[in-house]
């Protein structure tokens, strides 16, 4: 009877031990194996920038660059990754010996992926990725032409060593990039995961067909192996921070482009035409004085021959001669041409000469307004006037 006493006094007591002892077991169990868990992950996995290099290397995007390679050495990244799909640099040689210095001298690596599939370094951007830390390239991607060499020598040396002279003028695919060593790549037969790889995997790993392969092969890029329901796999610890272009840097370097720049600068001149000889309140020539600054920028930015681009201006004077008679006569047929031969020799190198198809709108458009549309401007506006005139009468 007294055992049972003892027992009912003691028994809330001692639930309440029983309870504090399971919730101290489990928090310590917890806290075991997070610390366990950090311990066994690296110190610092700490994060990569990404930078896209796309289109052409112009001023804009050249300028956006050089601060990226500062600020890199001040962030605490780990590398800078460059991201590339460019067929030429059309900024001066200077400007690029300037930036080609600055990847030479970080103190972060600097590594160039060029992709993704498709993607293309031709041209003075192949002589600047030569000098990064790394070159990596992806399924389909070249690398090549890269001309006479315009980084100092004294410098930088030979660039891209013994394959100097094939890649001046030759392009080269991606299969061709590794053996000739251009995309430096230790071939495993095993992956990280333990599978076997075969001979054609093997290449496609040094290829690098996606970013993200490229960076977990990366040094300077942590990953642990991690198990899921499909087997293991590659999980990433090294954050990745893609930096860009701002929404004007963006807008300039696309009015920079070839076909735009074309476009723009004979959509501002044929909107001032149409303006002269119209009855309007000046909103075409208001758009067309914008899109005519817009074009001429971008013309500036790019190497053109300036006998093509006085070619496009002559025949726009060569078409009002015949606009105000309203039908379409000799000066008509001799702007067309003038204005053909402008449009297809307006740029010099092939590497920035535009497709057919802008090509192919600017002389049809121009065809079809200059024959047909401009005439029945006309020929509408002075009837119009007649019989006002008329009426008034």
């Amino acid at each position: 009877m007294i055992s049972l006493r003892i027992f009912s006094a003691l028994r809330r007591p001692l639930i309440w031990l029983l309870v504090s002892l399971l919730c101290f077991s489990f928090f310590s169990s917890v806290y075991l194996s997070k610390a366990s868990a950090q311990d066994t992950q690296p110190e610092n996995v700490g994060f990569v920038e990404v930078f896209e290099v796309s289109g052409l290397l112009d001023k804009v995007l050249s300028d956006v660059l050089s601060k990226a390679l500062d600020e890199v050495q001040r962030n605490g990244a780990r590398a800078l990754i460059l991201q590339v799909n460019s067929k030429q640099a059309v900024i001066s040689d200077a400007e690029l010996n300037e930036i080609a210095q600055q990847i030479k001298n970080s103190t972060v690596p600097i590594d160039i992926w060029v992709g993704p599939s498709g993607s293309s370094a031709h041209g003075k951007v192949a002589q600047l990725i030569s000098v990064a830390d790394s070159v990596g390239v992806s399924i389909g991607s070249t690398i090549g032409n890269t001309g006479p060499q315009v980084l100092h020598s004294n410098i930088f040396g030979t660039i891209w060593g013994e394959n100097h002279d094939l890649l001046q003028s030759n392009t080269l695919g991606w299969e061709q990039a590794i053996e000739k060593e251009i995309v430096r790549c230790e071939k495993v037969e095993i992956d990280e995961l333990g599978n076997p790889l075969t001979p054609e995997q093997q290449l496609a790993r040094c290829a690098n067909p996606t970013l993200g392969d490229f960076l977990v092969s990366r040094d300077s890029f942590i990953s642990e192996v991690i198990s899921t329901d499909q087997g293991p796999r590659l999980s990433p610890l090294t954050q990745t921070k893609i930096r860009g272009l701002s929404l004007l840097d963006q807008l300039m370097h696309t009015i920079a482009s070839p076909p735009v720049a074309y476009l723009l600068l004979i959509s501002g001149l044929v909107l001032l035409l149409f303006e002269f000889f119209s009855i309007g309140i000046g909103i075409a020539g208001a758009i067309g004085a914008v899109a005519l600054a817009l074009g001429s920028y971008g013309i500036a930015a790019l190497p053109v021959r300036l006998w093509a681009l006085i070619l496009i201006l002559i025949s726009m004077v060569a078409f009002t001669v015949d606009i105000q008679t309203v039908v379409p006569r000799f000066w008509t047929f001799a702007g067309q041409i003038a204005f053909i031969f402008g449009t297809v020799f307006l740029y010099p190198e092939t590497s920035i000469q535009m497709s057919w198809i802008p090509m192919t709108a600017g002389i049809v458009g121009i065809f079809v307004l200059m024959f047909r549309g401009m005439p029945i401007m006309i020929r509408g506006r002075f009837a119009t006037t007649k019989i006002a005139s008329q009426r008034t009468s």
